[in-house]
C-alpha cells in the first residue's frame, strides 16, 4: 500500500515537474513589428532569441509568434535589412509586444565594409550631415574638413572655390584614399583627387569619415597615411524641396535646388540636385564656372535594397596653379597671376582648365539570413576635357610641325592638352555576424583606360600642320584588383580583437622610355605588374560606456604614379613605397566634456620624394629615400560650458623626418649636377604643430561659431632650409546663422553669414621651389597667397 502510494505520488510529482519545466523552457512569445516612420507593418522581419538558434519571421501583418528556449531572462534581436536592429529585453512574456524599427541610412549598408566604428582599432573622425550643412556655403569639400585633426587645406584661387587641396598629417593628396559610397575616386594614374570636378558635392553628402593612418582595408588607391570616405545622401522618407542662394566676396555666387519624392507607396524614393557656382577668385584671373547635378533613386524590398546614383561635375577655371613668385609677393602684389602673360598685350583669355566628370553607381544589398548580408556595386566614371595655354617662342619640331625655313623654327602658339578617361568596375562585400564575432569578406576590380593627347589649335607659324594634328598621343591602361577579409572577435563585453588582411594587384600598361647605346632614348610599350599584401591587426578595450582604448598595427604599399613610369626606363624607375603604421589611442566621454589622445608612428621604406636629380632620360622625377617617418600626438577635447555655449579643440604635435636626403642642383657653369647630402631633415609640407579651436553658441534658432586654425612653419622641400619655407599662420573665421520656422510659405528660412580671416591676416598655405647654378646659385620660390578678410552669405529655403 505504501509502495503504491509512494510511486503514485512520485509519478504525479514527476509529471508536474516536467510540465513546469517544459513551461519554463518553452514559453510562447508573440508580437508585431512596424516601421517607426510610417507605422506600417513590416513583412519578413527576423525575430531571434539571443544566444539561441531559435526564432521566426513576421507575416504580412507584421505578426510573429514562436516558443522561447530559456529559463530566466529573455532577449530578442529584431532585424530587417534597411533598418537599425533592436535588442528587446522581455519583462512579461504573456504580453503581446510591439516593436518599431528605425530606418537605417541606405548608404550605411553600402559602405559598411570600408567604415570603422568604436569596435575597430583605428583613428578616425566622423562628420555628420548637420555639420556639413552648417558650413557648406559653396566651398570645396576640403574646406569643410579644415577643423578636423591634422588637416591643412589650400586653395589655388585663394578662397576655397576652384582648385583646392588637402593634406592630412602632412600626407599629400596623392597618398589619401578617397571613396564615394565605397567606390574609388582617386585618379588611377596620378593618384590625386580633383575636388574642383565635384562642385557642390557637399550638398548631396550624408556624412564623411576620415581615417588617419593606414586605416581599414578599402578599395582603390593605397591609403598611404589617410582615407576619406563619403556617403551620398540617404533618400529621405518625407517629400522635401530646398533652394539655396548665396553671394560673397570676389563676385562669388551660388544657387542650387534640391528635390525629394519621399517614400512612395511602391517603396521607391527619388532625390535630385542642380547646382551653379561662380567666382572670380582672390587671385587675378582665378575665375571658376562650376556646374553639377545629382540624381538618386532607391527601392526597398522585403530583404533587399537597390540604389542608383548619377552625379556629374563640369568646371571651367582660369589657371591659377602657378602661384606667385616670392619677389612679386614681397613687393606687395599678392594677387598676381602669371598664367597666360606670355601673350603680348593682355593675357590669353582662354587660359583655362575645362573638364567634366560623370559618375554612375548602382548598389544592391541583400539579406541572406538574419545575420548575413551581401552587397555589390557597379560603377562607371567618364572624364573628358583639356587645359589650354598660350606659349611663346616654342620650338616647332617639339610639336611635330614642319617648316620650310630655319628662320621660322620657333613660334608663339596655343596648345590644348587633353584627357579622355574611362574608369569602371565593381566592388562587393558580405558580412556574417554572431553575438561574439563577425566576418567581412570583400574586394573590387577596377579598369582604367586613360587617353592622353595634345593639339596645337593656333600657331603664328603653323608650317604644314593641320587642325586636329596631335603632337603626342599615348594611352594608359591599368587594372587594379583587391580582396580583403576582416575579422572582429569579442571574447568579453569589454575587449575586441581585430584582424584585417588585403591582397592588391596592379597591372599597368603604358608608353614608357628605353635608353640603349644603339638607338638612344625612344618610346616603347611597357607593362608593370605588382602584388601587395597589406595586413592589419589591433585590439580595442572599452572599460565603460563612452570609454575606448585601442592599439593597432598596419601595412600599406603604394605604386609610383604615371609621371614616374612614363619618364623613366626600367633601370631608373623608382621602387614602390611601403608604410608601417602603429596607432594607439584613448578616448573618454564624461557628462559635460570629452577628451582623447592618439599616438601614431608612420615608418616608410622607399618613400618617393623630389630630389632634383635627372634620371637616364633627362627627366626630373621623384626618387626613393631609404627611411623616413612621421611620429606624432593628436589631442582632442570638448566641453559644454553652458546649455548654449560649447568649446572644442584639437592639436597635432609631430616630428616628420627623412634619415638621409640628397639634393641635386643643375650646374650650368660647369655642367652636370651638384649633389648635397642632408641628414635628419624635416619632410616637406609637414608642420610640427597644427591646432584648431571652435567656440559654438546655439539658442532658439540662432547659432554661431568662431573657428581658429594655427599651422606652424612648413618647408617647400626636404632640405629644412629656412629660406625655402612657408611661414606659420593663425587665422580665424566667424559664422553666424539664424533660422525662422513655422512660416506660412515655407518650413524654414535660414540665413547664414561666414566671415573668413576676420583679422585680415596675410598668409600662404602652399608653394614650390626650384633652383640652379649660373653665375652663382639662383633660387626661385613660388607661393599660393590666401584671401584677406572675405565673406559668404547664403539664404536657404526649406519647403
Amino acid at each position: 500500500m505504501f509502495t503504491k502510494t509512494f510511486f503514485s505520488k512520485s509519478l504525479w510529482a514527476a509529471i508536474l515537474s516536467l510540465f513546469i519545466l517544459s513551461q519554463s523552457y518553452a514559453q510562447t512569445i508573440s508580437g508585431y513589428v512596424y516601421d517607426a516612420t510610417s507605422k506600417e507593418p513590416l513583412f519578413g522581419v527576423n525575430v531571434l532569441q539571443v544566444g539561441k538558434q531559435n526564432g521566426t519571421s513576421t507575416n504580412e501583418e507584421g505578426f510573429f509568434q514562436f516558443s522561447l528556449n530559456m529559463e530566466n531572462s529573455y532577449l530578442l534581436r529584431v532585424s530587417y535589412i534597411g533598418f537599425e536592429p533592436q535588442i528587446i529585453p522581455l519583462q512579461n512574456i504573456e504580453d503581446v509586444i510591439e516593436v518599431y524599427l528605425v530606418r537605417k541610412s541606405l548608404n550605411a549598408i553600402v559602405v559598411e565594409a570600408t567604415r570603422v566604428d568604436d569596435s575597430t582599432p583605428f583613428t578616425y573622425t566622423n562628420i555628420t550631415r548637420e555639420e556639413l550643412e552648417e558650413r557648406n556655403l559653396g566651398q570645396d569639400v576640403p574646406y569643410l574638413l579644415r577643423a578636423t585633426p591634422s588637416v591643412v587645406t589650400t586653395s589655388d584661387a585663394g578662397a576655397g572655390i576652384g582648385y583646392t587641396g588637402i593634406r592630412i598629417r602632412g600626407v599629400d593628396p596623392a597618398r589619401i584614399n578617397v571613396t564615394i559610397n565605397g567606390i574609388p575616386v582617386n585618379d588611377a594614374e596620378s593618384h590625386g583627387v580633383f575636388w574642383v570636378d565635384l562642385p557642390d558635392l557637399a550638398s548631396s553628402i550624408e556624412n564623411i569619415q576620415i581615417q588617419r593612418g593606414v586605416g581599414t582595408s578599402t578599395n582603390g588607391a593605397a591609403a598611404f597615411g589617410a582615407s576619406i570616405n563619403l556617403q551620398t545622401s540617404t533618400n529621405r522618407t518625407e517629400p522635401f524641396a530646398e533652394v539655396n542662394t548665396g553671394i560673397g566676396s570676389f563676385n562669388t555666387r551660388k544657387a542650387n535646388i534640391l528635390l525629394g519624392s519621399g517614400l512612395m507607396e511602391n517603396e521607391w524614393m527619388f532625390e535630385g540636385r542642380l547646382s551653379k557656382i561662380l567666382s572670380d577668385g582672390y587671385i587675378d584671373r582665378a575665375s571658376a564656372d562650376l556646374n553639377s547635378f545629382y540624381l538618386s533613386g532607391s527601392k526597398r524590398g522585403n530583404r533587399s535594397l537597390l540604389k542608383a546614383d548619377v552625379f556629374s561635375g563640369k568646371e571651367i577655371t582660369y589657371q591659377a596653379w602657378y602661384g606667385v613668385e616670392e619677389s612679386v609677393l614681397l613687393s606687395g602684389n599678392r594677387t598676381f597671376n602669371e598664367a597666360g602673360t606670355e601673350k603680348a598685350g593682355t593675357p590669353h583669355e582662354d587660359q583655362v582648365d575645362n573638364y567634366r566628370q560623370d559618375y554612375y553607381q548602382l548598389h544592391y544589398s541583400y539579406e541572406l539570413d538574419y545575420n548575413w548580408t551581401a552587397n555589390a556595386s557597379l560603377h562607371y566614371t567618364k572624364g573628358q576635357g583639356y587645359f589650354e595655354e598660350y606659349k611663346a617662342g616654342q620650338t616647332l619640331s617639339d610639336y611635330g610641325i614642319n617648316v620650310s625655313s630655319d628662320s621660322v623654327a620657333s613660334s608663339d602658339l596655343i596648345r590644348r592638352r587633353w584627357l579622355d578617361n574611362d574608369f569602371y568596375g565593381g566592388v562587393f562585400s558580405t558580412k556574417y555576424e554572431t553575438s561574439s564575432w563577425d566576418l567581412t569578406v570583400g574586394g573590387g576590380i577596377h579598369q582604367y583606360d586613360g587617353g592622353h593627347f595634345g593639339e596645337v589649335i593656333w600657331a603664328r607659324n603653323a608650317g604644314t600642320s593641320e587642325i586636329g594634328d596631335r603632337y603626342y598621343d599615348n594611352d594608359g591602361d591599368k587594372l587594379d584588383a583587391n580582396l580583403f577579409s576582416k575579422f572582429n572577435f569579442e571574447p568579453t563585453e569589454k575587449l575586441n580583437i581585430y584582424l584585417d588582411a588585403q591582397v592588391r594587384t596592379i597591372s599597368y600598361d603604358f608608353v614608357g622610355l628605353t635608353n640603349d647605346d644603339t638607338d638612344g632614348t625612344r618610346s616603347i610599350d611597357q607593362t608593370d605588374n605588382l602584388t601587395f599584401f597589406n595586413p592589419k591587426a589591433g585590439i580595442v578595450y572599452r572599460r565603460s560606456e563612452g570609454e575606448r582604448a585601442f592599439l593597432s598595427f598596419g601595412v600599406a604599399s603604394k605604386e609610383p604614379t604615371r609621371e614616374e613610369y612614363v619618364n623613366s626606363t626600367e633601370r631608373s624607375r623608382p621602387r614602390h613605397e611601403t608604410l608601417f603604421n602603429v596607432e594607439a589611442g584613448y578616448h573618454k566621454e564624461f557628462e559635460t566634456f570629452y577628451a582623447g589622445i592618439n599616438a601614431y608612428g608612420m615608418f616608410y621604406d622607399d618613400q618617393l620624394v623630389l630630389t632634383g636629380q635627372i634620371n637616364d632620360v633627362g627627366a626630373y622625377i621623384r626618387d626613393n629615400v631609404e627611411r623616413s617617418s612621421r611620429i606624432g600626438l593628436e589631442l582632442e577635447g570638448g566641453v559644454r560650458l553652458t546649455d548654449h555655449f560649447s568649446w572644442a579643440a584639437n592639436m597635432t604635435l609631430s616630428q616628420n623626418k627623412i634619415d638621409e636626403f640628397s639634393e641635386f642642383i643643375d650646374d650650368y657653369d660647369n655642367g652636370g649636377q651638384v649633389e648635397r647630402t642632408f641628414n635628419d631633415t624635416d619632410i616637406a609640407f609637414s608642420p610640427r604643430l597644427i591646432a584648431n579651436s571652435v567656440f559654438s553658441y546655439d539658442k532658439k534658432g540662432f547659432s554661431g561659431e568662431i573657428l581658429s586654425k594655427y599651422v606652424s612653419r612648413q618647408y617647400l622641400d626636404n632640405t629644412e632650409n629656412e629660406f625655402r619655407d612657408i611661414d606659420e599662420y593663425l587665422v580665424s573665421d566667424l559664422r553666424l546663422s539664424y533660422a525662422l520656422t513655422g512660416l506660412s510659405f515655407a518650413k524654414a528660412l535660414i540665413a547664414t553669414l561666414q566671415v573668413s580671416n576676420i583679422a585680415d591676416v596675410e598668409y600662404e598655405t602652399n608653394g614650390y621651389t626650384f633652383g640652379f647654378i649660373s653665375g652663382g646659385e639662383q633660387r626661385f620660390n613660388y607661393y599660393y597667397p590666401q584671401a584677406g578678410r572675405n565673406f559668404l552669405f547664403q539664404l536657404k529655403w526649406e519647403f
